[in-house]
């Protein structure tokens, strides 16, 4: 992928850059219900929020409104040490829909713009989900396990990004004595791209250090194109890199080994009208498999598949044209291949431990100033013109352009209501798919239904429910009128 902006200048006149001070005031965290799934106890609702990146929270004189930040960082004459900033400043809490961000139920949205005023500016908010308490963020340790969600792409235009991913960030922002806020406020930001801002992992940054951690890009995509993408760091958790350990060859894997239909040549697969219809929401599904099917084993193999219309659909296999004929998933042996520096910091392995872990659930809309998400969507990458994600055309056209997350669900493979869509001949592993889920979503501000908590289906599966296939072990019968019918050897739905 290419470099996701730690802070986004365009802004610059809705906000301040924001250091996480004093926080007198709790912050407006928006409420954002997921579920946790076990194979034997159906989802369980969790009353979990989110929270916006602190760099869209203004930091001021404490009972004031003199900034402690100037258009080049932090006012060294407020924050010159973190005692200073501390006791100076303090950090109010944001207005989320004046930045773009909005809920409904179990939907998040997106917007990459905001008109206040007659005006309109780039938004491009980027927020983290919080545990159950408010104060920690949610830790999902997904190795062995899989997650789905429900998303809403046909808001976005070439040269967007709305992006769903993992970052092996501290769980608690970098909370300390100078830093009280820590995760509530949305610090300690990093990922794969070390990028380097004004503070690192809730402390001043005064060394000019790049922020890294591990990366695993479950979803970056738009309408035209997707890709899944792992990008292992030789670090765990939030790293502070410097001069050459930031570079390509440094203690992170920038580019990763993405799966992109279209770059792996099928090009009828994903897009409006496709196989994948972006046009209207579908359902995402990604397994972490083990290579013993346990929690604790190593990563051998991320598998995806989508679910649209209560048809599972089994992902897109790479042409031979690709050089990579009939791979289906990510496994070791494609992401040496297509990446040689994600051998050299542990491949999937290392990705593996950091899921095992515990990583950071982000979401975020960006477009990309330096290289209009070329290497997303055009090219040999996708059908998009390669200046048509120019951000100046994109505010142009499509002002209103959007993301819609939703239904988010993580547990053990098969439980989370979506299908697998098999896997590569390479893997030694298999698994099973879970029951269909049923999302209305519609436009970037329309209502996106909740889904209830469900229990175990016990003897009898619902309608679009999994009823067989490689290594099932759940209900087999369908309940009345539904027939169990084969949709792939992984996979058989009640129909």
């Amino acid at each position: 992928m290419a470099t996701r902006p730690l802070a986004f200048a365009a802004i610059a006149a809705l906000i301040h850059q924001a250091a996480s001070q004093q926080a007198p005031t709790p912050d407006n965290l928006a409420s954002l219900p997921t579920w946790k799934c076990t194979t034997s106890g159906g989802c369980v609702q969790q009353s979990t929020s989110i929270v916006v990146d602190w760099v869209y929270h203004w930091i001021h004189t404490v009972n004031g409104s003199t900034s402690c930040t100037t258009s080049s960082g932090l006012d060294s004459t407020l924050c010159g040490t973190e005692e200073e900033c501390y006791t100076n400043c303090e950090i109010s809490p944001a207005t989320y829909d004046g930045l773009g961000i909005k809920t409904s139920g179990n939907a998040l949205t997106l917007n990459q713009y905001v008109t206040s005023n007659g005006t309109t500016s780039n938004a491009s908010p980027r927020v983290y989900l919080l545990d159950p308490a408010g104060k920690n963020y949610e830790m999902l340790q997904l190795l062995g396990q899989e997650i789905s969600f429900d998303v809403d792409a046909s808001n976005l235009p070439c040269g967007e990004n709305g992006a769903l991913y993992l970052s092996e960030m501290d769980a608690t922002g970098g909370r300390s004595q100078y830093n009280p806020a820590g995760a509530s406020y949305g610090s300690g930001y990093c990922d794969a791209q070390c990028g380097s801002s004004s503070w690192f992992n809730g402390s001043i940054n005064s060394a000019g250090l790049g922020s890294c951690c591990n990366e695993m890009d479950l979803w970056e995509a738009n309408g035209e194109a997707t890709a899944l993408t792992p990008h292992p760091c030789s670090v765990d958790g939030p790293y502070g890199c410097s001069g050459s350990a930031c570079g390509s060859t440094g203690v992170c894997d920038k580019n990763g080994c993405g799966f992109n239909p279209y770059a792996l040549g099928d090009q009828s697969y994903y897009g409006p009208g496709l196989t994948v219809d972006t046009s209207k929401p579908f359902t995402v599904t990604t397994q972490f498999v083990t290579n013993d099917g346990t929690k604790t084993g190593t990563l051998t193999e991320i598998r995806r598949s989508y679910t649209q219309n209560g048809k599972v659909i089994a992902n897109a296999v790479a042409s031979a044209s690709s050089g990579f004929s009939g791979q289906s998933s990510i496994t070791e042996s494609f992401c040496t291949a297509m990446d040689s520096e994600a051998g050299t910091l542990g491949g999937l392995t290392t990705m593996g431990e950091a899921l095992g872990r515990g990583m950071v659930l982000i979401f975020s809309i960006w477009n990309d100033a330096g290289g209009y998400m070329n290497w997303l969507d055009s090219g040999s990458s996708g059908p998009c013109s390669s200046t048509a994600g120019i951000p100046s055309t994109i505010q142009a056209n499509d002002p209103g352009t959007s993301v819609t997350f939703s239904n988010i669900k993580w547990g053990d493979i098969g439980s989370t209501g979506s299908g697998t869509g098999g896997s590569s001949s390479s893997s030694s592993s298999t698994s099973t798919s879970p029951k269909t889920t049923s999302t209305t979503t519609t436009s970037a501000t329309t209502k996106t239904s909740a889904t209830t908590t469900t229990t175990s289906t016990g003897a009898t599966q619902t309608h679009y429910g999994q009823c067989g296939g490689m290594s099932y072990t759940g209900p087999t019968v369908c309940a009345s009128p539904y027939t169990c019918q084969v949709q792939n050897p992984y996979y058989s739905q009640c129909l």
